[in-house]
């Protein structure tokens, strides 16, 4: 019930900030739970990804010095959030997204290179698809990566992918894991082609030191 008013509230805040976003081919998200991932692009990236896909419910995880505050620890536990000891990560970050993906009907956001300023992908992913035995889905963002662009009411448009499936009964090696990433990253590139074929991610901190 939380879940679903914190998605109302957000939906009516980013329509009032910005209105122009467009979904692309959400016919092509799976019934049941999946792993939903793309490319980090934007503090707020996310959010698009949950409405974009709604009516489906996602969990997510959220560093653990965010729960130290007894009001945000509320707003996220109640909205799906686990917490993740980013430098420490323990096996509840495997754990936690399989048991859930298993047993409650919440699907999971995850963002692969695990921060906007970096686009190396890591496998952790592809672990917590394999065990919870649900699909990954790829999907990519394209709009402004600040709340400057966004007030601006630049076009945001996220892009929504095919589902990849990951073999429960094979072995998980490093080999496949390489195969299965880089099959996730050309998607990515293909989700973006097909929106604008001379798009570009520019990492905004990157930008600022030149």
């Amino acid at each position: 019930m939380f879940y679903s008013f914190v998605r109302i509230v957000a939906r009516a805040i980013l329509f009032l900030l910005n209105g122009n976003v467009h979904y692309k081919n959400r016919n092509r998200i799976p019934k049941g739970n999946y792993v939903l991932v793309g490319p980090h692009r934007a503090w707020f990236d996310m959010i698009y990804f949950a409405l974009g896909a709604s009516p489906k419910k996602f969990s997510f995880m959220a560093k653990e010095e965010l729960f130290k505050n007894p009001i945000l620890r509320y707003i996220l536990v109640h909205a799906n959030a686990f917490p993740v000891d980013r430098k420490n990560p323990g096996p509840s970050v495997i754990k936690t997204p399989v048991k859930w993906l298993k047993k409650r009907s919440l699907s999971l956001i995850m963002f692969p290179s695990g921060t906007r300023h970096s686009q190396q992908l890591k496998g952790g992913v592809l672990l917590i698809a394999k065990l919870a035995g649900v699909p990954i889905v790829p999907a990519v963002y394209q709009g402004p990566a600040n709340m400057k662009g966004l007030l601006k009411r630049k076009k945001v448009v996220v892009n929504f992918g095919d589902p990849i499936y990951i073999d429960r009964k094979k072995r998980l090696t490093d080999e496949q894991q390489q195969l299965v990433l880089s099959q996730m990253i050309s998607r990515f590139k293909e989700l973006d082609d097909e929106l604008d074929p001379s798009y570009r991610y520019i990492d905004p901190m990157k930008q600022k030191k030149k």
